[in-house]
């Protein structure tokens, strides 16, 4: 069992992994975030908003061009993801 779930978090964790030199990307905050404060979180790092996603929570941003990405963690931001991977389960 401890297999399976250790393969399992392993192959997600390569499939939502964001490529270099990605423009756009999702970016995933606090679940307990409301909408605007995740808005605003990725606002202060200076990351522009490409679309909403069915949570809250979730947000595909166009990140700035210097740090944007560890901008984004520093306002918040637990994961990075890949966009097109979460895009047919979370988009609105």
């Amino acid at each position: 069992m401890a297999l399976l779930i250790a393969s399992f978090v392993g192959v997600a964790a390569l499939s939502l992994q964001v490529h270099p030199g990605r423009e756009i990307v999702a970016v995933a905050f606090p679940p307990w975030w409301s909408a605007q404060r995740t808005m605003l979180a990725a606002a202060s790092a200076d990351a522009a908003l490409v679309r909403t996603t069915t949570f809250s929570s979730l947000l595909v941003v166009r990140p700035g061009d210097h740090d944007g990405l560890a901008r984004l963690r520093q306002a918040g931001a637990w994961l990075v993801i890949d966009p097109q991977a979460v895009s047919a389960c979370f988009a609105q």
